[in-house]
């Protein structure tokens, strides 16, 4: 049947046989950890080359310096906004419903996992966060994946090479046959996608059993259902205010969407978000930049974990909890949410980085959290990628940089698909940059 040669349907009839394999095989199930270890490890690996490909060809279409400053403005506003409309629905759904009120778990003492995380953490400073962003050496950010770093060279390549740059430069014809070999490449690693979606959530389904699907805690299901508010409401109120429809978005995004539910990690889907939005009428120059910058910079899902975790800690904990020091707890977040992986448990980590910076709830309240960690960081990295796929769309339309015409046919199936060979995608990068 044709539709099972679809990437997303394989995807899913994976994590369902992995979800049955866990539950009736649980010892098995947690020795497939590897299949998805190994998956998020090969797409993490294309994660630098392929930003830092996408950002210069993007950029050398640039020629004024200040619209680059007017994209970066406009992309840094929007993610903030968007940022904190999260935390403060995440805020005000905690405050609500109160998931944890009655538990009184004041005494729980650290298990050595939380240890290490919070310790992790404990060096976090504003200043440090801005540091990092530099590399030591160029080598260096690509070695370490980070990608705040390599987008910190691939804007100065980019802007560098956009000066002066002529049109037959031998250089600009290397980086797009390295894109184009780049795109060949994650065509391979994708057919390999249902083995690692399988591998992930098979492990995961072992390691915690039927309570990873069934448990009905309070917090759990308040985050979850926030989370979709969010992406109903508000997200979908953007995509209206800008013309835009977020259940086609949704279902451009469908694919990932899956993958990133068989992970609960935001960066599997980053290298083919970034060629299939240009390839459904974004700019290059806008997908290269926005969508980078926004898994650092705009992390909604992260925030409304964030704004729910610690309140749910404070109620959990018996822990006076006042508006005005969540308030000022929502100003450290702003800082403390930003930056980081999107791999699964990174949203725990900025959570940890939080208690430790404002030391008004206890840090043993992490604890309550640790076990269904897995369920949050799901939904954490499904919100996040909506999230930045919105802000992608928004942002080209708001720069009239957005191609519908080429979207439609996109979706419709008329335009070239993603897994098609390198011609396919290099006629993608030239249709961008006209």
């Amino acid at each position: 049947m044709a539709i099972i040669r679809q990437l997303y349907v394989q995807v899913l009839i994976a994590i369902i046989i992995a979800i049955v394999v866990g539950l009736t095989a649980p010892e098995a199930a947690v020795q497939m950890k590897p299949l998805g270890d190994a998956f998020i490890a090969l797409l993490r690996m294309m994660l630098g080359p392929i930003i830092f490909c996408s950002v210069v060809l993007g950029l050398t279409h640039v020629r004024d310096m200040r619209q680059l400053g007017r994209l970066a403005f406009k992309s840094l506003l929007y993610f903030e906004i968007l940022t904190t409309l999260g935390m403060v629905v995440g805020f005000i759904a905690v405050n609500v419903f109160q998931p944890g009120a009655g538990l009184h778990a004041g005494n729980l003492a650290l298990n050595e996992s939380v240890t290490r995380l919070s310790n992790s953490a404990s060096n976090f400073t504003a200043v440090g966060f801005f540091l990092s962003i530099i590399p030591t050496t160029i080598v260096d950010a690509f070695a370490k994946g980070e990608i705040l770093q390599v987008l910190l060279i691939s804007v100065m390549v980019g802007a560098a090479l956009s000066v002066g740059l002529k049109k037959d430069s031998a250089i600009l014809h290397g980086i797009e046959e390295g894109q184009d070999i780049l795109f060949r490449m994650l065509g391979f690693i994708m057919k390999l996608a249902p083995i690692g979606a399988f591998g992930a959530m098979a492990a995961a389904i072992g390691t915690h059993g039927s309570g990873t699907l069934l448990y009905l805690g309070k917090v759990v299901l308040l985050y979850w259902i926030t989370a979709v508010l969010f992406v109903a409401v508000v997200l979908g109120s953007v995509c209206a205010i800008m013309r835009l429809s977020l259940l086609k978005l949704l279902r451009l995004i469908r694919e990932e969407l899956l993958l990133v539910l068989g992970t609960a990690s935001g960066e599997v889907a980053l290298p083919r978000l970034m060629q299939k939005l240009e390839q459904a009428g974004c700019d290059g120059s806008i997908v290269g930049f926005v969508l980078p910058a926004g898994y650092s910079f705009n992390l909604d899902g992260t925030g409304i974990y964030m704004a729910i975790a610690v309140g749910f800690i404070a109620q959990a904990t018996d822990t006076p909890f006042t508006y005005g020091q969540q308030v000022a707890v929502l100003a450290v977040m702003l800082l403390t949410s930003k930056g980081g992986t999107t791999v699964a448990g990174g949203a725990f980590i900025k959570l940890a980085a939080t208690l430790q910076s404002v030391r008004v709830l206890p840090l043993n309240g992490l604890g309550l959290l640790f076990g269904i960690d897995r369920l949050m960081a799901t939904c954490t990295a499904l919100t996040n990628v909506i999230g930045n796929t919105v802000a992608v769309f928004v942002i080209a339309r708001w720069e009239n940089a957005l191609d519908t015409a080429k979207l439609d046919a996109y979706l419709a199936g008329t335009a070239a698909p993603v897994a098609d060979e390198a011609e396919a995608a290099r006629a993608a990068i030239v249709g961008a940059g006209e």
